[in-house]
């Protein structure tokens, strides 16, 4: 197959330096020697295993970008990108470490006590710990602000009830942040952030592993809270009502992250479609050299090279201190439809092949659809976007 990394020949960034590239090129051998092989069994029992995030672990796929003496590679989020894109173009896009590793980790780290940060995140990196946060609920998606799920002291424990859903990693993990409600009479003002390590406590109920179009291997699932009771210790921050600050303060990662994951998808499926045209035959010669699969993949090509240099340019602002919530939502919803538009027309440019499962781009479009969703719908990205006008 044709290098998805390579596939629009563009120089590389100043921050993909030498130590990202050999991230990127380790990864790349990790997952195609330890993932790819059983892949498939991953998305038929529709979760991965322990030992694949233990692995993960091992060869330092795990909280790049933690600080060393908390047990990760005290990289960047340039670390974290090579990551995600190795894994979206070998085509294991169902292993949940970008959500572990760039989002739930980087919650602790920012906002953890000293003592909270050298208890989880050197477990985080080694994949004892799976982690997970636990945003939406059956009755507030997008809405963070409408969150039920509540958390009373008690003494020095959380009484938490309420529940959650759609939560990525939801069966596997074993150290969830919850987003809760402590002063319901404060509105945005009385959520808090609360760390849930869900082999020992009370109360706490993994539902169903989700049915999804795609993302067949990733758990996806729904949490229940009954009374279960949590040490006030496990507060993110030095005292409650900081969980609404925080989300909005990390959210821009989490939204370029899923750009990540765009834009990587979007190099593997023309990488695919190349490869492809190239070799199928129709009407006694190569489909491309028909002209309007000439034209159409010039098109393609010109429109996710766009993508790529906007997506190297926030990665730099990020990394820089610089990128602000609106850019980030820029990010996420034009990538994410980019992502969604490319695929599909790849697809189609496989003809009837593209609509067979046994066929990478097939898995591919269903798996691309939840981008647009997650993070904030797109819609709410461009209501984000609009108030800057």
């Amino acid at each position: 197959m044709t290098d998805p990394a390579s596939i629009l020949g563009l120089p590389k960034p100043a921050w993909a330096g030498e130590d990202v590239a050999m991230l990127y090129d380790m990864a790349t051998r990790f997952l195609e020697a330890e993932i790819a092989p059983r892949y498939e069994a991953f998305e038929k029992a529709e979760i991965f295993d322990r030992e694949s995030w233990l692995k993960a672990g091992q060869n330092g796929l795990l909280c790049a970008s933690i600080p060393e003496e908390y047990g990760g590679s005290g990289g960047t989020f340039a670390h974290e990108s090579a990551i995600i894109e190795a894994v979206s173009h070998v085509g294991v896009d169902g292993f949940g470490i970008a959500l572990h590793n760039s989002i739930v980790a980087p919650y602790i780290l920012h906002y953890g006590s000293e003592e909270q940060k050298k208890k989880w995140l050197p477990k985080m990196a080694s994949g004892e710990l799976i982690g997970a946060i636990a945003m939406t609920e059956p009755g507030a998606g997008s809405d963070l602000q409408g969150i039920k799920t509540r958390a009373e002291k008690d003494g020095n424990q959380y009484r938490i009830n309420g529940s959650k859903t759609f939560i990525i990693n939801g069966q596997l993990a074993n150290l969830i942040i919850v987003v809760a409600k402590t002063d319901p009479e404060k509105g945005a003002k009385g959520t808090s952030l609360i760390v849930v390590e869900t082999d020992e406590v009370d109360g706490f109920e993994r539902g169903r592993n989700l049915d999804k179009i795609g993302l067949k291997s990733n758990d996806t699932s729904e949490l229940f809270f009954n009374d279960m009771r949590v040490p006030t210790a496990n507060l993110l921050g030095a005292e409650e009502g900081q969980g609404f600050v925080q989300l909005m303060q990390q959210l821009p990662q989490e939204r370029l992250q899923i750009g990540t994951t765009a834009i990587s998808m979007v190099e593997r499926a023309l990488a695919l479609t190349i490869d492809y045209v190239k070799d199928r035959k129709a009407f006694g010669k190569a489909v491309i050299d028909f002209q309007n699969t000439q034209f159409k993949l010039a098109e393609l090509k010109t429109e996710a090279t766009i993508g790529r240099v906007f997506y190297n340019d926030c990665v730099a602002r990020h990394i820089d201190g610089g990128l602000d919530p609106v850019t980030a939502s820029m990010a996420k919803y034009w990538l994410s439809d980019l992502q969604g538009k490319i695929v599909d027309e790849c697809l189609q440019l496989h003809g009837g092949y593209g609509y067979m499962n046994e066929y990478p781009i097939a898995r591919m479009y269903r798996d691309a659809r939840v981008q647009r969703i997650y993070g904030g719908t797109n819609e709410i990205m461009k209501l984000l976007i609009a108030r800057s006008l």
